[in-house]
C-alpha cells in the first residue's frame, strides 16, 4: 500500500490576501515596466503591506514564515530598485538591492540548512 502524502492547508482568509497581494505586486510591476510611475509608487504600499501580512499570519509555521519573509525582502529590493530608476540618473544605486536580496537568501538558508533538517530528524524520531 503506498504511503499516503501530507496534505497541506491554509485558512481561506490566508488564501485571500495571498490572491490579492499577486494582484497589487503584478500591478506594482506593471507599472514599472509601463513607467507609470505615480501608481507604481503608489502600488509599493500595499504590495508590502500584505506582503507582512501574510508573513504575520503564518508566523507559527516556521516554513512558511521564512519564506514569505525572504519575500518581504525581496519586494523591499524590488521597490528599492523601481524607485531608483523612475528617479534617478545614477544606475549604481540600483546595486544597493544586493542588501535586502541579500537578507532574503540568508533566510532561505536558513531554513534550508538548520531549520529543516532539524524538523526532518524530529519526525524520524517521532516516526520511531
Amino acid at each position: 500500500m503506498a504511503q499516503q502524502e501530507e496534505m497541506y492547508a491554509i485558512p481561506s482568509r490566508f488564501r485571500k490576501i495571498e490572491n490579492l497581494h499577486i494582484l497589487f505586486w503584478l500591478l506594482k510591476d506593471l507599472s514599472w515596466a509601463m513607467l507609470w510611475k505615480p501608481l507604481g509608487l503608489l502600488m509599493i504600499v500595499p504590495t508590502i503591506g500584505a506582503a507582512l501580512l501574510i508573513t504575520w499570519q503564518t508566523r507559527h509555521i516556521k516554513s512558511e514564515f521564512l519564506h514569505n519573509l525572504a519575500v518581504d525582502f525581496w519586494i523591499l529590493a524590488n521597490a528599492y530598485w523601481m524607485i531608483t530608476e523612475f528617479y534617478s540618473n545614477n544606475d549604481s544605486l540600483r546595486f544597493y538591492t544586493i542588501i535586502p536580496f541579500s537578507i532574503g537568501l540568508l533566510v532561505i538558508s536558513y531554513y534550508y540548512i538548520v531549520v529543516k533538517p532539524k524538523e526532518k530528524k524530529i519526525l524520524q524520531v517521532a516516526a520511531g
